[in-house]
């Protein structure tokens, strides 16, 4: 092993060992007798480069995993990419067009040639990245949504669903995203408050003079429009009942219709009613056999059907008909209004809209029973437990998933159609389709088949996640998939909890029959130091590859863990990866300068030596204690809080104080070798946190054999502390501190060595005091040398003789300078409390702080008058 360099320097140290534990397979994992511990990663997308979200999630994920491989676990941390269908194909269309080639012109085979082509030379950046953090993934097993595996995992999965009659197709009301032409499940969908207006239509009523008025915000959809609606109980539109009123502009007669759904106070009580483009709407519709009229077109502009605006696009459409209802005199009038609009959460400038579809369904409602179960009985822990609720109420409510997507990029629907009708087969291949379908129509060939167009919901790939990692959908009883399943703990963010998590959780049960996880840590949104979401948006965001160019990786993770309690948003700053750099050089520059020790094997052990060792070992034991109740309590910022503090305030700032041999003599063995193994104690606790350096310097202090890491030592035992022993010793540093506020108020050097005299006690540990405070000793007084400096600890008061530890005249110039201020600021507060009328006017609790700061004057004046005789005689 090479000597240590002076400095240290991370880019050398990261690039090293990560190598050496790639080269020795460290991270790899296979069944044994261990016990296994388990996590899977979320799994980026193959668009995603890595961001601050990233960083925190998977630095979490890598600290669980590294501490269970020293706990003697047998971890496995298993890697991959998600295909990401809406943004791959948006990624695959946008190079597309930049090289002059439309979608529209390329067959589905050629399309997808290009994706694949895109996937494979983008697709594992973000992974690669991960690698820059320390993350001990065990590569070997990196999966991709889209392999072999995977894709004949989601088709099984869809052909058994189906045929236990939870997929069904049919035309219902979806969101639809116009930008990426598909459709949407509800939960990608994102409301945003939306500054918009309010215009109130006249509808002509027919055969009379007057008009209904209708409050609108979308005038673009009048020309879809086949009703107006009352709420029979409204007295105010009584005369409506019956009629039939004529849509402005489009010149359609439509039925007035009654139904307690209409809110009487909302507008005026009037609701036209557009079947085709208003969830709500085509409940009405169907209810009350209403004709339906799709206006748009898949991209949202103005279809046919509508008669006018043809080709427009939905919100050009909306600016011009206002102008031209205005001009028809049929605008009753328009207001400002606040209202939630939805956005595609996959293209988020993208307003959806609501649009009757031929779609693919999976049926929740049994699916969700389990899954809700296993929450209510514990059997799947949320952290923080707040998210145990938000879980429950969804599952409650939850509605049937639209699981299919007008997309290329992704796993094909398993259906095929028979020709010249709708009817269709479900099979996992084509072969078994064509058997299937034969036995509709015997005379059927391969080329008579149709298969279905439509991809599947992307995320219905990613909830089968920790079961097809080990291949369990295919081989549900592999080896692998009963030693590995269920996974151990879940690292993830809270907004995908009903896009991934719960679903999840259903599919684990459904095809497995128990959870997927024991334990679902949920982080908090990476904020800014004023707040904000990081985003590129705001440019706030830094380049997570840049800090570990900046601060090196151990630093980041250090940085960003500091702040980052569970569920709870993180406030990041800068300053706290400097912080965490720093603490990296500290730990270098301590392990150099216990390494730089000479050892005398002869030398007994001081006493002072002896007691430090027996207090750090109970302090070590105490922080260890700390460490792993704050790990079962998934509180891993306080985790490396305690260790942080352990080492920086209790070893280095103390310990090694006590122990250090004077300048440029040896220390004894005893005492060495219990230095060194302390230090490779805190080495352990600190690894899952910070990887690299302590891979480094543990390197250093073991005999080390070929593939030998620090991750496979094992992790230190605490045992119960010496309370006592604690005790004292933080007694002993309010001591020391007191010590050296003296020196620092009187200007007296370290290396000059002071008497130290309790008045009337004894203190514990008097070797470490007198080593820490460099005294010559410490006695017990009856009274107080009025020339010394005082300190108290709890009751007991301490002082320290100065003659020999100062400049007599110049303490004699220091203290008559404040002698006269004292005596000046007493005359003062006299002449105050003299004046009557100030004792009568002012309130009792103000003479009252006056009589207190003459009385404390006079005490000060009299303890320096003292002082001052004393050092003249």
């Amino acid at each position: 092993m090479e000597e240590l360099a002076t400095k240290y320097d991370p880019r050398a140290v990261e690039d090293k060992w990560y190598a050496y534990w790639m080269q020795h397979r460290l991270f790899h994992s296979e069944a044994d007798a261990r016990e296994p511990y388990t996590i899977v990663i979320p799994p980026p997308n193959v668009t995603g480069i890595l961001h601050m979200g990233h960083m925190l999630n998977n630095t979490i994920q890598d600290i669980l995993i590294r501490r269970a491989r020293l706990m003697g676990k047998n971890a496995l941390w298993v890697p991959g990419t998600d295909h990401a269908a809406i943004a791959t194909e948006a990624k695959v269309v946008g190079k597309l067009a930049a090289e002059g080639i439309k979608k529209s012109d390329l067959t589905r085979e050629e399309f997808l040639a290009h994706a694949w082509e895109w996937k494979e030379k983008h697709g594992g950046i973000i992974l690669e990245q991960l690698k820059k953090l320390g993350a001990s993934c065990d590569w070997e097993r990196t999966a991709f949504t889209m392999d072999d595996i995977r894709s004949r995992s989601v088709i099984k999965v869809f052909v058994d669903l189906y045929r236990k009659g939870l997929i069904y197709r049919g035309k219902r009301m979806v969101n639809w995203d116009p930008k990426a032409k598909t459709a949407l499940s509800d939960i990608e969908v994102v409301y945003k408050e939306e500054h918009s207006k309010l215009y109130y239509l006249r509808y002509k009523i027919v055969g009379e003079e007057g008009y209904a008025i209708v409050a609108t915000t979308r005038p673009e959809t009048i020309m879809g429009d086949t009703a107006m609606c009352i709420n029979p109980n409204d007295p105010k539109n009584q005369h409506l009942r019956g009629k039939r009123v004529i849509v402005p502009l489009v010149g359609r007669e439509i039925p007035v219709i009654e139904d307690d759904y209409v809110e009487i106070d909302f507008g005026t009580g009037c609701l036209k009613v557009t079947p085709a483009h208003d969830m709500n709407d085509n409940m009405l519709g169907e209810k009350h056999n209403l004709e339906t009229i799709d206006i748009f077109n898949d991209d949202a502009t103005i279809s046919e059907a509508a008669g006018m605006y043809i080709g427009m696009d939905r919100f050009a459409v909306r600016e011009q008909i206002a102008k031209d209802l205005a001009e028809a005199g049929l605008i009753e009038k328009i207001e400002d209004y606040e209202n939630k609009v939805g956005y595609s959460e996959r293209n988020p400038d993208t307003a959806t809209e609501p649009r009757l579809s031929d779609q693919w369904f999976l049926r929740m409602e049994s699916l969700a029973a389990p899954a809700l179960k296993a929450s209510e009985d514990g059997v799947i822990r949320f952290v923080p437990e707040k998210f145990k609720t938000t879980y429950n109420r969804w599952m409650t409510e939850i509605r049937d998933w639209c699981i299919s997507r007008q997309l290329w990029w992704g796993h094909r629907v398993p259906a095929w159609y028979l020709p010249g009708s709708e009817t269709f087969v479900v099979a996992e291949t084509a072969d078994e389709a064509l058997t299937l379908a034969r036995e509709i129509n015997p005379d059927l060939t391969a080329d008579d088949l149709r298969q279905d167009e439509d991809c599947l919901d992307t995320w219905f790939s990613s909830w089968l996640w920790p079961i097809s990692l080990f291949n369990g959908i295919l081989e549900p009883d592999n080896e692998e998939i009963r030693y590995y399943y269920p996974t151990s703990d879940l690292v993830t963010g809270p907004d995908i909890i009903f896009f991934w998590v719960a679903r999840m959780i259903m599919a684990g049960y459904e095809f497995l029959g128990k959870q997927p996880f024991n334990n679902i840590y949920f982080t908090g949104i990476v904020r800014d130091e004023i707040g904000r979401k990081m985003s590129k948006q705001f440019g706030n965001s830094p380049d997570p590859l840049e800090l570990i160019a900046d601060y090196g990786a151990d630093g980041v993770r250090m940085g960003i863990m500091l702040a980052a309690p569970a569920g709870n948003d993180i406030f990041f700053d800068k300053k706290l990866c400097e912080n965490g750099r720093n603490f990296c050089n500290k730990i270098w520059n301590a392990f150099r300068l216990v390494k730089g020790w000479d050892v005398d094997p002869a030398l007994e052990q001081p006493e002072s030596s002896r007691k430090a060792v027996e207090w750090f070992s109970a302090k070590l034991s105490e922080a260890i204690a700390e460490i792993n109740d704050s790990f079962e309590k998934f509180r891993i910022s306080e985790a490396l809080m305690t260790a942080y503090r352990l080492f920086r305030d209790e070893f280095s700032s103390w310990y090694l104080e006590m122990v250090k041999p004077d300048y440029q003599k040896p220390i004894d063995r005893a005492g060495y070798e219990a230095t060194i193994s302390f230090f490779d104690s805190l080495l352990r606790l600190l690894h899952p946190f910070m990887p690299f350096i302590t891979e480094e310097l543990w390197q250093h202090l073991a005999t080390r054999r070929e593939g030998e890491s620090i991750m496979y030592a094992s992790m230190p035992q605490a045992s119960a502390p010496d309370t006592a022993i604690l005790a004292d010793m933080e007694t002993v540093k309010e001591i020391i501190n007191g010590i050296r506020g003296v020196r620092a108020q009187r200007n007296i050097p370290s290396r000059d060595t002071l008497q130290l005299n309790i008045i009337g006690a004894d203190i514990p540990m008097q070797a470490v005091a007198i080593r820490l405070g460099n005294l010559s000793g410490i006695a017990t007084v009856s009274e107080k040398d009025p020339a010394a400096a005082s300190f108290m600890v709890g009751t007991t008061e301490f002082n320290i003789p100065l003659l020999n530890n100062m400049d007599v005249e110049a303490e004699l110039a220091k203290l008559t300078k404040e002698l006269d201020y004292l005596r000046g600021f007493k005359t003062s507060v006299e002449k105050k409390l003299s004046n009557e009328r100030f004792v009568s006017n002012a309130p009792a609790a103000v003479v009252e702080a006056e009589r207190k700061k003459l009385s404390d004057a006079t005490t000060k004046i009299e303890a320096i008058e003292q002082t001052i005789a004393a050092l003249k005689a």
